[in-house]
């Protein structure tokens, strides 16, 4: 690297305040690249509303999960080496915890099915709630170009503490690369998937009147 000459006024400052600078663009580059952040995206087309819907009001609690699931890490599985283990990606990030961006997945597309979505916080008694307990939310790797995104989770409908139905859903869709990119597409279509189900589900209850 070359500096300026040390007869020159000012010489040894410049010196100095370059190879500080030399040495923080060094310290940069060593950390490596910026993460790339993913969320699911917009909403899909709505799905039909129910004709009748037997529920004109509800409460969807915020989703519950795995603690990992809670962080803004993007984790996936080797299913040809060990299904074992969870790994996360170095560089790719969601911009927002899983569960919060599939409670809010929930809550959009059961309101475009006609049903009138509260929170927690505006719930009034004697209407029903719905809790979503996320059993498995990851990217699977069938082979080193093959992957897909899987979803499954327990749906709970309660009015005040009593247990008026359940049912597990899961969907899993294909991967269009197999990359951190395919896998938020293919657990963004997932997700919307098992919403479609839990839409159709809640249509078919006979919700009780008080």
């Amino acid at each position: 690297m070359h500096f300026s000459h040390p007869s020159r006024p000012g010489a040894g400052v410049f010196t100095v305040a370059a190879l500080a600078a030399a040495l923080l663009l060094g310290g940069c580059a060593s950390r490596g690249p910026l993460p790339t952040f993913y969320d699911f995206g917009p909403p899909a087309a709505p799905v039909a509303q129910m004709t009748s819907a037997p529920l004109p009001v509800l409460v969807i609690a915020d989703a519950n999960g795995p603690s990992w699931l809670d962080t803004q890490r993007m984790y996936y599985r080797l299913l040809y080496a060990d299904a074992q283990q969870s790994r996360p990606y170095a560089y790719n990030r969601w911009n927002t915890p899983p569960l919060q961006l599939l409670s809010q997945r929930l809550k959009t597309r059961v309101a475009q099915g006609g049903v009138k979505v509260l929170s927690t916080t505006d719930a009034a008694a004697g209407i029903p709630l719905l809790r979503i307990d996320v059993d498995d939310f990851s990217q699977n790797f069938d082979s080193e170009k093959q992957s897909s995104g899987q979803v499954t989770l327990r749906a709970s409908l309660f009015r005040g503490h009593q247990l008026l139905d359940q049912k597990t859903f899961s969907r899993n869709s294909r991967a269009a690369s197999a990359d951190a990119q395919g896998g938020a597409q293919a657990l963004a279509a997932a997700s919307d998937a098992v919403a479609a189900d839990l839409l159709a589900w809640l249509g078919t209850l006979n919700i009780p009147k008080e």
